[in-house]
Formats: structure tokens, sequence, C-alpha cells
């Protein structure tokens, strides 16, 4: 009769330890600069040991970016049980990606995000981090639409284009979203150290249709001689 209740602690208690470490990671790496931060460091400020820390992330570059991956982890779960209904596959991958976005609800992530975002603008170890992880995303929002709508067959280039384009959208739109903040920055809101709220997940939402939606328009651009567009 105590194995759920025990059960639920523990996992209180490993998402506490987890957020504890993004938290204090983000805020090191941005003071010190990532290089400047060891892992026993961290783990020394959190706490916890490097067994710990291990059972969670794989290296520093993976607590670095969780914000970025709990998003698109969600986006699978999201993917994996969405109706399709006769929306086209980038459609069907914004809707998926918004809704993993409305549930970053947490009032901290957008600020998380951006020091992440940030911080991998300026730390290569990180941008390479990246690419492997989306690349890894896309093979497993592959999998499921060719498990779930059978799109994908052997030389089916589309459904990989699609959800390619869904994530050039999606760093247009977080692009955007961070000038955002480095607008701010210059104008005197800066928003590093919690001194002011960063742009919300809302905001990125909102960037994120509008990236979407000019993506028709953007396959259709053609460049002529002298800069004529049509």
């Amino acid at each position: 009769m105590t194995a759920a209740p025990s059960s639920s602690l523990r996992e209180r208690k490993k998402r506490r330890t987890r957020q504890a470490l993004i938290d204090t990671a983000l805020e090191l790496f941005t003071r010190r600069g990532f290089g400047g931060v060891t892992l026993d460091e961290l783990c020394e400020e959190v706490e916890v040991s490097k067994r710990t820390f291990f059972r969670t992330f794989t290296s520093k570059e993976d607590v670095a970016m969780a914000p970025d991956q709990d998003l698109w982890r969600a986006f699978l779960e999201e993917l994996e049980t969405a109706d399709p209904g006769a929306l086209p596959v980038v459609e069907l991958g914004r809707d998926a990606l918004l809704a993993a976005l409305e549930r970053m609800d947490d009032e901290g992530w957008a600020r998380r995000m951006l020091l992440s975002r940030r911080l991998a603008e300026r730390t290569p170890s990180m941008g390479a981090h990246g690419r492997q992880f989306c690349e890894a995303t896309t093979q497993e929002a592959l999998a499921i639409l060719h498990r779930r709508f059978g799109l994908g067959g052997p030389g089916e280039l589309r459904p990989r284009l699609a959800v390619d384009m869904l994530v050039a959208a999606f760093h247009g739109a977080l692009a955007s979203w961070v000038a955002q903040a480095e607008e701010a920055d210059g104008a005197g809101g800066a928003c590093e150290a919690g001194r002011t709220e960063p742009p919300t997940a809302e905001e990125l939402a909102a960037r994120l249709r509008q990236a979407v939606a000019a993506l028709p328009g953007s396959l259709a651009l053609t460049a002529a001689p002298g800069g004529d567009r049509g």
C-alpha cells in the first residue's frame, strides 16, 4: 500500500534534483563561461554526486541544452498522439510543437531557454551536441510518421523535407525571439540574472505560427537577375 506514495516521492525528488542541476548550470555557465565551470564544481554547488548527475545527463552540454531538449521530447509525445485530420504534415507538426510549447508552463522555462540559446551561440560543443540531438529527434519523428500514418517509405523524401521545414521554421522563430530579448538588452531592459522577464513561451508560439505560415511563400520565392523577385 505504500509503494505508490514512495515511488511518487522518489520521482518528485528526481525532478527537483534535475531542475536544480539545470538552473545552477545555466547560472554558472552564464556568469563564468561554459568552459569556466567543471562538472565537479557544478555537482558540488547542487550537492549531488557525479554518479547522480550521470543518471540524468550525459554531459555539461546535455544539461545546458535541457530546455530545448525538453521541448522537443514533448513534441514527440504530442506527435505520437496527434489526430491528423486532413492536415499537411508540416501543419500537423506545427500543432504538435505548439502543444509542446503549452506544456512548458513552468514560468522559468522561457528564461532558461534564452540563457541556453545565448550559451549555445558562443559554445561550439553545444552546437555540435544540438545538431546530434536534432538529427536524433528528426529520425524519431519520421519513425512516428511512418508507424502511425504510413508515411516515409524507402526513398521517400517528402516526410523528411516536411520535418526539416518545421525545424527550420522553429529555428527562425527562435532566432527572432532571442533577438527580441537582445533588443530589450540594448534598451536597458536586460533579462540576464533575472532582472526582467524574457520574452514568453506564448510569444515564441506566436512567432512559430508566423514562421510556418511563411513556408509556402518561401518555397515559391524566386531569385531573378537584378534583384527582381516574383
